[in-house]
């Protein structure tokens, strides 16, 4: 990050010059078009007006020159709060500042003062990237934020409108809402927001939640197809077919078949002494298969 933009980006010590402090007409300053913040909360600004009543304004505004007025730059509440307590000119340095860094102070002044909304932060990312045409690693760079918590807080934006607008109702926390996201569509994200905020779920509970959700939507484990082999000849044919390649490796085995009635009595005999001939790859796979679907025909075919 360039000095200029370290000196833009610290808002509580911009320096400036007691000669450059003018007393400019309130009507005269135009709101920030890039504010982040999309609710001033009635509570607070009454707050800074009984400060500023018993204070003074501590710090000015600061504004930019246009060519009907000022811009403001930074300091909002503040310009807010003078406002409803009837003055017409307000403390401000104007300063030289452009688009790009006018739209990034003002985001980073709420996140130092008073903390946004996570909705709302994540749409001031989102609207200083489009606008100023900034990647993910150069805005990163300019808040002095990580680029991955930059895209997580991106992430968010990605849920419907009302299941933010939801979210910020019911004061729920960023990973409640992180938790959503997983959810598959709008419909899911709804009822289990819905169920977060009859029943208060933590963010744990949340979670749990949405992961017994999706564990219903996911197909159940395929079976095992089973091969059935009801006649008996591919049996024998198989055995018969082990044997032959056992002969042709020079093993000598001995197929003895049995009609007893009811059943069928099959005897190999393999002499222990007789040294095997040396088989090809072809033949040594034949055999292991030919094996294999004598001891284990259900595996064999599968």
């Amino acid at each position: 990050m360039s000095e200029d933009w370290r000196k833009l980006m610290n808002i509580e010590e911009i320096e400036y010059e007691q000669n450059e402090l003018q007393q400019i007409p309130i009507n005269k300053i135009r709101p920030n078009p890039f504010q982040p913040r999309q609710v001033f909360e009635p509570e607070k600004i009454a707050e800074l007006m009984q400060s500023i009543k018993t204070y003074g304004l501590l710090q000015p505004v600061i504004v930019r020159s246009i060519a009907s007025g000022y811009e403001l730059v930074a300091g909002e509440r503040r310009l807010r709060a003078c406002q409803q307590l009837g003055w017409t000119q307000i403390p401000a340095v104007v300063k030289d500042v452009s688009e790009s860094a006018m739209a990034t102070m003002a985001l980073i002044e709420n996140l130092q003062r008073e903390n946004l909304s996570f909705l709302e932060e994540a749409a001031g990312y989102e609207r200083l990237l489009k606008e100023f045409k900034l990647t993910q690693e150069v805005l990163a760079q300019r808040l002095g934020k990580s680029q991955s918590t930059i895209a997580n807080k991106l992430r968010l934006l990605k849920l419907p409108d009302s299941v933010k607008e939801k979210l910020l109702a019911h004061d729920l926390t960023e990973r409640h809402a992180r938790a959503l996201l997983k959810l598959p569509d709008e419909e899911a994200q709804i009822k289990i927001l819905q169920e977060v905020c009859n029943l208060g779920y933590t963010v744990k509970q949340t979670e749990n939640r949405v992961a017994a959700y999706l564990k219903k939507l996911s197909p159940p484990p395929k079976e095992r197809k089973k091969v059935i082999i009801r006649d008996v000849r591919i049996f024998l044919n198989t055995i018969r077919q082990a044997v032959s390649l056992l002969e042709s490796g020079g093993l000598g085995p001995r197929l003895k078949e049995k009609d007893c009635g009811d059943y069928l009595e099959i005897t190999i005999c393999v002499p222990k002494n007789k040294k095997a001939v040396p088989q090809s790859e072809q033949q040594k796979k034949e055999t292991k298969r030919a094996i294999s679907q004598v001891i284990a025909p259900e595996a064999a075919n599968n």
